[in-house]
C-alpha cells in the first residue's frame, strides 16, 4: 500500500554515511560489540566454540533444530480464525525481527550471530492464539498458583529449563528482555554485575521475579547486550506495519489512510525503512541504541492506533473471548486433573512429558514429570499450535458446543 507522499523513505545522514564508510575502509571493529569469546553458558564444559560452530551459532542451530521450533508455522501472530496463508503466522514474524534487526546490526557492527538466535527464540513459548491466549492461560496458572505466565519468561523456560539447551546467558537474557510491548526511547545495556559464576545466579532471579510478579517486573528488564536491545526495538519494527498489512487482507481495515504519522509513514516498507535509519543515525558509534524524539512519538502513536483500529476491535476479539476464553479453561482443568492422578496413559503424559523426555539432552537433578503439575499443565498448553489446542478439546469434550468457524479464503465469493 502507498504510503502519503508527504512522508519519504529517509536516507542516512550524510556525515554518518561517511563515518560508517570510513571504519569499513579501514577495519575498525565497534568496541560495543558482544564477541563470542565473552558468551557464558551454565555448563561451560558442554558446547564449546570452534571456527565453523562459535558461540552463537550453536545457539541458532539449537533453536532451529528444536522440534518445537516447527511450531511457529501454525502460532497465531494476531488473526486466529483466518484460512489464508498470506496472513502472518509467528513463523514468519520472528524470520522478520531477525532480518530487520541484522540489518541494523550490521550497520552498527554487532554480533549479528547473537542477533538472530535472540531473534530466532524469542517467541518459542509463545501461547496458540497470541497474546489472548497468553492473558488466558496467565489468569489460570496465576489462579491455581500465584505465578504470572508470559511468553518472553516462557520462551527461556522451553530452551534452559525444560528442553535444557545448554543456551549461552546472552541469548537468554536478550529473550527474556525482548518485549515489545514495552517501548524505550533509549536502551542501554544492563551488565550483569560481580563474578561471572553468579551471572547465572542473577539470570534466574529475574525469571523468578517476572514469575511473581508479572508485567512490572518485566516492564524493568533491559537486555544486557546492545544486540539484542536492537532486537527488542526491532519485534516492534517488525510487527506495526505487517498488522497492518494483515489487517487489509483479513477485511478489517482498507487501508493505510486513517493511521497518523508525522515521521514514520503509515506502511510497513516505509516504517520498516525510516526506523532503521533513525537507529542507526542516532546510534551508530554508542554505546546505547536510541529513537529521535520525533520517531519515539510517532512508534507509540503508531502502536496506539494499531491497538485501536485492529488488535481491539470486535473482529478479533470477540470470538476469542467468547469461544478460546472458555476452552483454555476447561482445557486447562482436565490436564491438570490427568497430572494430579498422575495419568501415564492420559494425552498430557504420552504428548507433552515423554516428548520433552525424547527431546531433552541431560536433565540434572530432578526430572520433568516432577515439576509442580500447573506448570506442566501450561508448558503443554504454551506449547500447542492453534489446530492442535482445537483438535484436542474436540477431542476431550465431544459434545461440547463451542466450535471455531473460521474464515474461508472464498468468503469474498457470493
Amino acid at each position: 500500500m502507498a504510503d502519503s507522499g508527504k512522508r519519504l523513505y529517509k536516507k542516512l545522514l550524510p556525515e554518518i554515511q561517511e563515518q560508517i564508510e570510513d571504519d569499513r575502509a579501514h577495519c575498525r571493529v565497534n568496541p560495543y560489540r558482544c564477541d563470542d569469546s565473552i558468551a557464558v553458558r551454565r555448563n561451560p564444559d558442554r558446547d564449546r566454540s570452534n571456527l565453523w560452530r562459535p558461540a552463537f551459532v550453536r545457539d541458532t542451530e539449537k533453536i532451529l533444530h528444536l522440534p518445537v521450533y516447527n511450531r511457529y508455522a501454525d502460532k497465531t501472530q494476531v488473526f486466529s480464525f483466518y484460512k489464508n496463508d498470506d496472513i502472518t503466522r509467528r513463523a514468519l514474524h520472528v524470520q522478520l525481527v531477525s532480518r530487520i534487526a541484522r540489518s541494523i546490526g550490521s550497520v552498527l557492527g554487532l554480533n549479528t550471530d547473537l542477533i538472530e538466535a535472540a531473534s530466532l527464540g524469542h517467541d518459542i513459548g509463545h501461547t496458540p492464539f497470541g497474546h489472548a491466549g497468553e492473558r488466558f492461560l496467565s489468569d489460570l496458572l496465576h489462579n491455581e498458583t500465584g505465578i504470572y505466565f508470559n511468553h518472553n519468561i516462557h520462551s527461556a523456560r522451553v530452551l534452559d529449563t525444560i528442553f535444557k539447551r545448554n543456551m549461552t546467558l546472552q541469548s537468554l537474557d536478550g529473550i527474556i528482555c525482548h518485549n515489545g510491548e514495552f517501548e524505550l526511547q533509549e536502551y542501554r545495556p544492563r551488565a550483569y554485575s560481580g563474578p561471572e559464576s553468579s551471572w547465572f545466579e542473577q539470570f534466574d532471579a529475574y525469571m523468578d521475579d517476572c514469575d511473581r510478579n508479572g508485567e512490572e517486573a518485566i516492564k524493568k528488564l533491559v537486555p544486557c547486550t546492545l544486540e539484542t536491545c536492537v532486537v527488542r526495538v526491532c519485534d516492534m519494527i517488525a510487527y506495526i506495519g505487517k498488522d497492518r498489512q494483515d489487517a487489509m487482507t483479513a477485511h478489517i481495515i482498507d487501508d493505510c489512510s486513517d493511521f497518523s504519522s508525522d515521521e514514520i509513514g503509515t506502511a510497513n516498507a516505509m516504517i520498516i525503512n525510516n526506523l532503521t535509519v533513525d537507529i542507526i543515525n542516532n546510534s551508530y558509534g554508542k554505546d546505547y541504541i536510541k529513537l529521535s524524539p520525533e520517531y519515539f512519538n510517532d512508534l507509540k502513536t503508531a502502536k496506539k492506533e494499531n491497538y485501536q483500529k485492529i488488535y481491539k476491535t470486535p473482529a478479533i476479539e470477540d470470538e476469542i473471548n467468547t469461544i478460546i476464553k472458555p476452552m483454555f479453561s476447561q482445557l486447562y482443568y482436565r490436564l491438570l486433573d490427568d497430572m494430579t492422578k498422575q495419568d501415564e496413559s492420559s494425552i498430557i503424559w504420552k504428548h507433552h512429558i515423554n516428548y520433552v523426555h525424547q527431546n531433552t539432552f541431560w536433565y540434572g537433578d530432578v526430572p520433568y514429570e516432577k515439576t509442580e503439575p500447573n506448570r506442566i499443565v501450561a508448558d503443554y498448553i504454551a506449547s500447542m499450535t492453534d489446530d492442535y489446542f482445537i483438535d484436542l478439546f474436540t477431542l476431550l469434550f465431544p459434545d461440547s458446543k463451542l466450535r471455531v468457524e473460521y474464515k474461508s479464503y472464498f468468503e469474498d465469493i457470493e
